[in-house]
């Protein structure tokens, strides 16, 4: 027996009911906890930031999909599995018929997904929803530079970050803000 992280198909919006139903049954002993190792939904955290509030989310990073550490055995696998498709809203194992045994995705793809949830780190993603372009004016509302406003030079997706052209005693200079710190204009 090898540990193995699982993708179980759902419904659409049931994700964590099945959650939920997966772990009522681990803690009945229905399941087996020495083959249902952990069970994860995968979320991360998003930030809008909309009329110069921040809202924050969570959102499912596989809509429709469940995470599921196994050690499946080599006799009596079929049970286990059977009895997880048996709950509803569940449709089967990704990539396999309900008579195979499921196929496990490679460790770099369920370290990706932790990683992604925030599971590995211990800290949560946070993905900044942006919809600032080149050239759009913005007013800057925190940090030392609160109260200006200038165009954008530059956007850096990745780290948040925005290069903001402002007008600092009569001359053009550019300052890098957190996306979170400006409104448009």
């Amino acid at each position: 027996m090898a540990r193995s992280w699982y993708i179980l198909h759902t419904y659409t919006g049931y994700e964590q009911k099945i959650n939920r139903t997966l772990n009522t049954l681990l803690a009945e002993n229905k399941l087996d906890p020495a083959v249902v190792l952990q069970i994860k939904v995968p979320t991360e955290e998003v930030v809008d930031v909309r009329n110069g509030k921040k809202h924050t989310r969570n959102n499912l990073i596989l809509p429709g999909y469940i995470m599921i550490e196994m050690d499946l055995p080599q006799v009596g696998w079929k049970n286990t599995c059977a009895q997880i498709r048996r709950i509803q809203g569940v449709t089967g194992f990704v990539g396999t018929n309900p008579s195979e045994r499921p196929r496990p995705i490679s460790a770099d793809e369920a370290k990706n997904l932790l990683q992604a949830a925030g599971e590995l780190k211990g800290e949560k993603s946070v993905r900044i929803k942006q919809n600032f372009e080149i050239g759009d004016q913005v007013k800057i509302t925190e940090g030392p530079f609160a109260s200006f406003s200038g165009a954008i030079e530059d956007v850096n997706a990745e780290k948040n970050k925005l290069r903001v052209n402002v007008q600092i005693f009569g001359r053009a200079t550019p300052v890098e803000v957190d996306i979170l710190q400006v409104e448009k204009i």
